[in-house]
């Protein structure tokens, strides 16, 4: 009868009569798979953005005003756009545009939980010399 429990060395164990595991190293082998959309740095919007959006949803849901008439809006109040020029409807269109297929980007994108598939086990042995 053989003691599993003690540590016996690949030499012990061919004395034993396994002489298959001779010269061989047995190891695990396996496969992994992990998929992420988290993997770029995700970039926060200024306060100054912020502020410009809502103001600009503000200004659209609550008050009924048009592209045109927020654009004059902040064109008066002195309100540059993010890269100090004047405001026009496009621009305040793009703004409110952007900011929503941002946040679906990150909703459905961004946030999806992927599953993690772990291939079959497998003892392979290496031979060595």
């Amino acid at each position: 009868m053989i003691n599993l429990e003690t540590s016996r060395s690949p030499s012990q164990l061919n004395d034993l009569g396994c002489s298959c595991l001779e010269g061989t190293i047995p190891f695990l082998e396996f496969s992994i798979e992990i998929e992420s959309n988290d993997l770029t740095y995700h970039q926060k919007y200024t306060k100054r953005q912020e502020l410009v959006y809502e103001l600009i949803k503000y200004l659209h849901e609550e008050k009924g005003l048009g592209y045109r008439r927020i654009s004059q809006s902040l064109n008066r109040w002195g309100i540059p756009t993010q890269r100090s020029n004047k405001w026009f409807n496009t621009s305040v269109f793009s703004v409110l545009k952007r900011k929503r297929q941002r946040d679906e980007r990150i909703e459905n994108l961004r946030n999806k939980e992927f599953e993690t598939h772990i291939s079959k086990f497998e003892l392979k042995y290496h031979t060595f010399d």
